[in-house]
């Protein structure tokens, strides 16, 4: 019961977080970096899931990942302590702040030698080419400007097998997350892939709250 309480808090709290955005930030919908306590509930790791996400993506030790759009770097750490002592996370956002949260978790967490920030624009995350095992956008798709030309950077990125993961609310309405109206459709997200030079492989729907699309290169 607690848990669930705790999530219908972040449903309601996360909802009106697009607004607060829209006043505080030049692009319109970024989510503010003043409110990643918002992310933060000690149940996400129950319906992120990103355990089992990360496996879908066949993300293992010694792997070269990216994180699009970090954010204050939940899922970033739990990549690093996946790869490591030998993998690399860049951890990449179009905001400095959300970085600088990042950067300041990685050192609590001593993953300073796993984790390297990266500061993107909205059409270009400034990755490697042809570095990448594995890119993963959560929570971000519905914030982009130019989902095509990110996508084609990112697929730009990718080593020949390598995989991007898109992870997005559902619009049932179910759980936490952004209003319903400003979350992304899964089918529009793979005909931006298919833009981009990217495909589907698969669709994943072991997430209680979310959808999971794996794509690859053409």
């Amino acid at each position: 019961m607690r848990a669930l309480v705790s999530l219908l808090a972040a449903a309601a709290l996360l909802a009106a977080a697009p607004a607060a955005a829209q006043s505080q930030s030049a692009h319109g919908k970024l989510f503010p970096p003043q409110d990643l306590g918002l992310l933060e509930g000690p149940d996400r790791d129950l319906w992120q899931m990103p355990g089992p996400i990360m496996d879908a993506l066949g993300i293992a030790e010694g792997a070269t990942v990216a994180d699009i759009g970090a954010g204050g770097g939940w899922f970033t750490i739990r990549l690093a302590r996946r790869v490591r002592p030998n993998g690399i996370v860049y951890a990449e956002d179009i905001q400095r702040q959300m970085l600088e949260a990042t950067g300041r978790r990685v050192a609590r967490e001593g993953l300073d030698t796993i984790v390297r920030t990266v500061l993107g624009t909205p059409d270009d995350p400034r990755l490697p080419a042809g570095a990448l095992d594995a890119a993963l956008l959560v929570d971000t798709y519905h914030e982009l400007e130019n989902p095509v030309a990110l996508l084609r950077n990112i697929a730009r990125s990718l080593k020949p097998n390598g995989r991007v993961g898109v992870v997005g609310f559902k619009k049932d309405g179910l759980g936490p997350g952004p209003a319903l109206e400003e979350r992304a459709d899964p089918d529009v997200v793979v005909r931006d892939a298919e833009a981009a030079g990217l495909k589907l492989v698969r669709r994943e729907t072991f997430l209680p709250y979310q959808f999971l699309l794996v794509l690859g290169r053409k």
